[in-house]
Protein backbone atom coordinates (compact mmCIF):
# COMPACT_ATOMS: atom_id res chain seq x y z
CA UNK A 1 0.00 0.00 0.00
CA UNK A 2 1.86 3.02 -1.00
CA UNK A 3 1.01 6.26 -2.54
CA UNK A 4 0.97 10.47 -2.35
CA UNK A 5 -0.47 11.38 0.37
CA UNK A 6 -1.21 15.61 0.46
CA UNK A 7 -0.01 16.83 -2.88
CA UNK A 8 0.83 19.79 -1.05
CA UNK A 9 3.89 17.83 1.49
CA UNK A 10 7.19 19.53 1.21
CA UNK A 11 9.55 16.81 -1.19
CA UNK A 12 12.28 17.36 1.24
CA UNK A 13 10.40 17.55 4.95
CA UNK A 14 8.72 15.42 7.09
CA UNK A 15 5.92 16.76 9.37
CA UNK A 16 3.61 15.52 11.90
CA UNK A 17 0.77 17.01 10.26
CA UNK A 18 1.51 15.70 6.72
CA UNK A 19 1.60 12.40 8.14
CA UNK A 20 -1.40 12.59 9.91
CA UNK A 21 -3.59 13.92 6.89
CA UNK A 22 -2.49 10.46 5.26
CA UNK A 23 -5.60 8.50 7.57
CA UNK A 24 -8.25 8.98 5.12
CA UNK A 25 -6.07 7.89 2.50
CA UNK A 26 -5.47 4.66 3.79
CA UNK A 27 -9.16 3.84 5.34
CA UNK A 28 -10.59 4.07 1.72
CA UNK A 29 -8.21 1.57 0.69
CA UNK A 30 -9.52 -1.12 3.56
CA UNK A 31 -12.66 -0.49 2.58
CA UNK A 32 -12.29 -0.95 -1.11
CA UNK A 33 -10.77 -4.12 -0.07
CA UNK A 34 -12.89 -7.17 1.51
CA UNK A 35 -11.07 -8.97 4.36
CA UNK A 36 -10.29 -12.44 3.70
CA UNK A 37 -11.47 -13.45 7.14
CA UNK A 38 -15.48 -11.93 6.97
CA UNK A 39 -15.93 -13.67 3.86
CA UNK A 40 -18.11 -16.89 3.29
CA UNK A 41 -16.59 -20.23 3.11
CA UNK A 42 -16.05 -23.79 3.85
CA UNK A 43 -14.26 -23.57 6.92
CA UNK A 44 -15.52 -21.70 9.88
CA UNK A 45 -12.52 -20.24 11.77
CA UNK A 46 -12.83 -18.53 15.51
CA UNK A 47 -12.46 -14.63 15.23
CA UNK A 48 -9.69 -13.14 17.30
CA UNK A 49 -11.28 -12.12 20.69
CA UNK A 50 -10.36 -10.28 24.07
CA UNK A 51 -7.51 -11.45 25.65
CA UNK A 52 -7.31 -11.27 29.74
CA UNK A 53 -4.32 -8.61 29.62
CA UNK A 54 -5.61 -4.89 30.28
CA UNK A 55 -4.21 -2.82 27.62
CA UNK A 56 -5.82 0.65 28.81
CA UNK A 57 -8.74 1.82 30.72
CA UNK A 58 -10.63 4.69 28.42
CA UNK A 59 -14.03 6.57 28.59
CA UNK A 60 -17.31 4.33 27.33
CA UNK A 61 -18.43 5.15 23.87
CA UNK A 62 -21.60 4.18 22.13
CA UNK A 63 -20.63 0.61 20.72
CA UNK A 64 -18.48 -0.58 23.62
CA UNK A 65 -19.20 -3.89 25.15
CA UNK A 66 -21.20 -2.79 28.91
CA UNK A 67 -19.46 -6.30 30.33
CA UNK A 68 -16.03 -4.63 30.42
CA UNK A 69 -17.03 -1.79 32.51
CA UNK A 70 -14.48 -1.05 35.06
CA UNK A 71 -16.82 -0.39 38.12
CA UNK A 72 -13.48 1.40 40.15
CA UNK A 73 -12.48 4.07 37.30
CA UNK A 74 -16.22 4.79 36.86
CA UNK A 75 -16.63 5.56 40.68
CA UNK A 76 -13.41 7.59 40.67
CA UNK A 77 -13.80 9.84 37.99
CA UNK A 78 -17.72 9.77 38.12
CA UNK A 79 -18.17 9.16 34.00
CA UNK A 80 -18.44 5.47 32.69
CA UNK A 81 -15.29 3.88 32.12
CA UNK A 82 -14.38 0.76 30.47
CA UNK A 83 -11.36 -1.78 30.24
CA UNK A 84 -10.31 -2.23 26.59
CA UNK A 85 -8.06 -5.63 26.76
CA UNK A 86 -5.04 -7.05 23.88
CA UNK A 87 -6.47 -9.39 21.90
CA UNK A 88 -5.62 -12.92 22.48
CA UNK A 89 -2.75 -12.47 19.33
CA UNK A 90 -1.34 -8.77 19.69
CA UNK A 91 -1.36 -7.22 16.72
CA UNK A 92 1.45 -4.74 17.24
CA UNK A 93 3.90 -3.30 14.39
CA UNK A 94 6.97 -1.44 14.43
CA UNK A 95 8.19 1.14 11.96
CA UNK A 96 12.15 1.29 11.42
CA UNK A 97 12.86 4.42 9.45
CA UNK A 98 16.30 4.56 8.00
CA UNK A 99 17.02 8.83 8.29
CA UNK A 100 20.87 8.54 7.88
CA UNK A 101 22.67 11.13 5.70
CA UNK A 102 22.24 8.77 2.74
CA UNK A 103 18.67 8.71 2.59
CA UNK A 104 18.47 12.60 2.91
CA UNK A 105 19.05 12.95 -1.04
CA UNK A 106 16.61 12.80 -4.50
CA UNK A 107 17.13 13.74 -7.88
CA UNK A 108 13.12 13.43 -8.53
CA UNK A 109 9.90 13.75 -6.55
CA UNK A 110 10.75 13.90 -2.94
CA UNK A 111 13.91 12.75 -0.98
CA UNK A 112 14.06 9.07 -0.30
CA UNK A 113 13.84 9.81 3.52
CA UNK A 114 10.39 11.66 2.96
CA UNK A 115 9.75 8.98 0.94
CA UNK A 116 10.34 5.99 3.33
CA UNK A 117 8.35 8.22 6.21
CA UNK A 118 5.24 8.14 4.15
CA UNK A 119 5.36 4.19 3.42
CA UNK A 120 5.98 3.32 6.57
CA UNK A 121 3.19 5.72 8.13
CA UNK A 122 0.88 4.28 5.41
CA UNK A 123 1.53 1.08 7.16
CA UNK A 124 1.23 2.26 10.55
CA UNK A 125 -2.24 3.71 9.71
CA UNK A 126 -3.59 0.51 8.23
CA UNK A 127 -2.31 -1.41 11.41
CA UNK A 128 -3.90 1.37 13.81
CA UNK A 129 -7.15 1.17 12.16
CA UNK A 130 -7.12 -2.69 11.94
CA UNK A 131 -7.07 -2.10 16.04
CA UNK A 132 -3.28 -2.84 16.33
CA UNK A 133 -0.62 -0.66 18.06
CA UNK A 134 2.24 0.67 16.18
CA UNK A 135 5.81 1.53 17.52
CA UNK A 136 8.36 2.95 15.71
CA UNK A 137 12.98 3.31 15.85
CA UNK A 138 14.30 5.87 13.22
CA UNK A 139 17.75 5.62 12.38
CA UNK A 140 19.61 8.75 12.70
CA UNK A 141 23.78 10.11 12.26
CA UNK A 142 22.79 11.40 16.01
CA UNK A 143 21.71 7.83 17.09
CA UNK A 144 18.65 5.66 17.34
CA UNK A 145 15.41 6.97 18.59
CA UNK A 146 12.43 4.76 19.85
CA UNK A 147 9.06 5.20 19.86
CA UNK A 148 7.35 2.37 22.12
CA UNK A 149 4.12 1.07 20.39
CA UNK A 150 0.86 2.43 21.37
CA UNK A 151 -2.76 1.62 19.91
CA UNK A 152 -5.20 4.47 18.38
CA UNK A 153 -5.36 7.19 17.20
CA UNK A 154 -3.26 8.69 20.24
CA UNK A 155 -0.19 6.17 19.39
CA UNK A 156 -0.58 7.05 15.58
CA UNK A 157 -0.40 10.60 16.65
CA UNK A 158 3.01 9.58 18.94
CA UNK A 159 4.78 7.87 16.16
CA UNK A 160 4.24 10.31 13.58
CA UNK A 161 5.70 13.08 15.78
CA UNK A 162 8.35 11.02 16.80
CA UNK A 163 9.19 10.80 12.56
CA UNK A 164 8.86 14.00 11.97
CA UNK A 165 10.94 15.30 14.83
CA UNK A 166 13.87 12.57 13.98
CA UNK A 167 13.89 13.88 10.36
CA UNK A 168 14.11 17.28 11.04
CA UNK A 169 17.16 16.23 13.55
CA UNK A 170 18.56 13.82 10.94
CA UNK A 171 18.73 16.90 7.90
CA UNK A 172 20.22 19.13 11.16
CA UNK A 173 23.16 16.72 12.07
CA UNK A 174 26.35 17.44 10.63
CA UNK A 175 28.35 14.15 12.23
CA UNK A 176 29.88 11.29 10.33
CA UNK A 177 27.73 8.67 9.13
CA UNK A 178 27.19 5.72 11.24
CA UNK A 179 26.65 1.93 9.56
CA UNK A 180 23.10 0.72 9.51
CA UNK A 181 23.57 -3.09 11.01
CA UNK A 182 24.84 -1.96 14.40
CA UNK A 183 21.72 0.27 14.63
CA UNK A 184 19.54 -2.70 13.18
CA UNK A 185 20.68 -4.79 16.00
CA UNK A 186 20.00 -2.23 18.24
CA UNK A 187 16.38 -1.64 17.22
CA UNK A 188 15.86 -5.68 17.13
CA UNK A 189 16.00 -5.38 20.52
CA UNK A 190 13.34 -2.92 21.04
CA UNK A 191 10.85 -5.02 18.77
CA UNK A 192 8.26 -6.69 21.01
CA UNK A 193 8.36 -10.82 20.19
CA UNK A 194 5.82 -11.85 17.51
CA UNK A 195 5.26 -7.85 16.37
CA UNK A 196 5.22 -7.42 12.88
CA UNK A 197 8.05 -5.55 11.41
CA UNK A 198 8.34 -2.45 8.87
CA UNK A 199 12.20 -1.57 7.80
CA UNK A 200 12.52 1.54 4.79
CA UNK A 201 16.04 1.68 3.85
CA UNK A 202 18.49 2.70 1.26
CA UNK A 203 20.56 -0.17 2.74
CA UNK A 204 23.33 2.01 1.86
CA UNK A 205 26.64 2.36 3.81
CA UNK A 206 25.62 -1.32 5.53
CA UNK A 207 28.99 -1.38 7.78
CA UNK A 208 29.63 -5.14 8.79
CA UNK A 209 27.12 -7.97 9.65
CA UNK A 210 24.13 -6.39 7.89
CA UNK A 211 22.61 -10.10 7.15
CA UNK A 212 23.14 -10.90 10.62
CA UNK A 213 21.35 -7.92 11.56
CA UNK A 214 17.92 -9.03 9.37
CA UNK A 215 18.13 -12.29 10.70
CA UNK A 216 17.77 -10.70 13.92
CA UNK A 217 14.95 -9.13 13.20
CA UNK A 218 13.55 -11.67 11.14
CA UNK A 219 13.57 -13.45 14.89
CA UNK A 220 11.33 -10.98 16.27
CA UNK A 221 8.26 -11.42 13.80
CA UNK A 222 7.99 -11.16 10.05
CA UNK A 223 9.88 -8.26 8.29
CA UNK A 224 8.44 -5.88 5.68
CA UNK A 225 11.95 -4.37 3.47
CA UNK A 226 10.75 -1.56 1.84
CA UNK A 227 13.74 -0.65 -0.45
CA UNK A 228 13.26 3.03 -1.40
CA UNK A 229 15.18 4.07 -4.77
CA UNK A 230 15.43 7.03 -6.35
CA UNK A 231 15.17 7.82 -10.23
CA UNK A 232 18.83 7.73 -10.53
CA UNK A 233 19.42 4.41 -9.05
CA UNK A 234 16.98 3.12 -11.76
CA UNK A 235 17.05 5.11 -14.79
CA UNK A 236 21.17 6.30 -14.37
CA UNK A 237 22.69 9.09 -17.13
CA UNK A 238 24.75 7.41 -19.89
CA UNK A 239 28.60 8.05 -19.61
CA UNK A 240 30.92 8.84 -16.81
CA UNK A 241 30.00 11.59 -13.96
CA UNK A 242 31.65 13.60 -11.47
CA UNK A 243 30.90 12.65 -7.56
CA UNK A 244 32.87 13.10 -4.20
CA UNK A 245 33.73 9.80 -3.17
CA UNK A 246 35.97 9.04 0.68
CA UNK A 247 39.25 10.18 -0.98
CA UNK A 248 37.93 13.23 -3.14
CA UNK A 249 36.45 13.77 -6.38
CA UNK A 250 35.90 11.56 -9.06
CA UNK A 251 34.83 10.16 -12.47
CA UNK A 252 32.74 6.87 -12.71
CA UNK A 253 29.99 5.30 -14.44
CA UNK A 254 26.78 4.57 -12.69
CA UNK A 255 24.98 1.86 -16.00
CA UNK A 256 25.31 -0.89 -13.81
CA UNK A 257 22.89 0.35 -11.12
CA UNK A 258 19.73 -0.99 -12.26
CA UNK A 259 21.39 -4.17 -12.69
CA UNK A 260 23.08 -4.07 -9.11
CA UNK A 261 19.45 -3.24 -7.22
CA UNK A 262 17.40 -6.10 -9.32
CA UNK A 263 19.93 -8.36 -8.11
CA UNK A 264 20.12 -6.79 -4.35
CA UNK A 265 16.12 -6.98 -4.05
CA UNK A 266 16.57 -11.03 -5.30
CA UNK A 267 18.92 -11.46 -2.66
CA UNK A 268 16.96 -10.37 -0.12
CA UNK A 269 13.99 -12.07 -0.92
CA UNK A 270 13.36 -14.95 1.42
CA UNK A 271 10.96 -17.22 3.72
CA UNK A 272 9.77 -14.13 6.95
CA UNK A 273 11.57 -11.57 4.71
CA UNK A 274 9.05 -9.68 2.13
CA UNK A 275 11.12 -7.03 -0.15
CA UNK A 276 9.44 -4.35 -1.83
CA UNK A 277 11.09 -1.96 -3.63
CA UNK A 278 9.39 2.05 -4.00
CA UNK A 279 10.15 4.60 -6.24
CA UNK A 280 11.19 8.03 -4.39
CA UNK A 281 8.53 9.17 -6.81
CA UNK A 282 5.98 7.21 -5.63
CA UNK A 283 5.08 4.15 -7.44
CA UNK A 284 6.12 0.50 -6.25
CA UNK A 285 7.45 -2.89 -7.50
Amino acid sequence: MFGRGDLRIDPAAVTAGALMALEPQVARQMRDVPSLAERPGTTATPKRGQGHEIREIRPFTEGDDPRHLDAAATARTGSLQIRSFHEDRERTLMLIADFRRPMLWGTRGRLRSVAAAEALVLAGWAAVLDGGAVGVVALTDAGPEMQAPRPRHRGMAEVAGAIARAHERAVAHRGEVRPLAPDLLRAARQVPRGAGIVLATGLDHEGEGLDAALAALRARGPLRLILVEDAFELTPPKGALPYLGPDGPAYGSFAGLPDMRDDRAERLTQPGQRVQRLYASGAVR
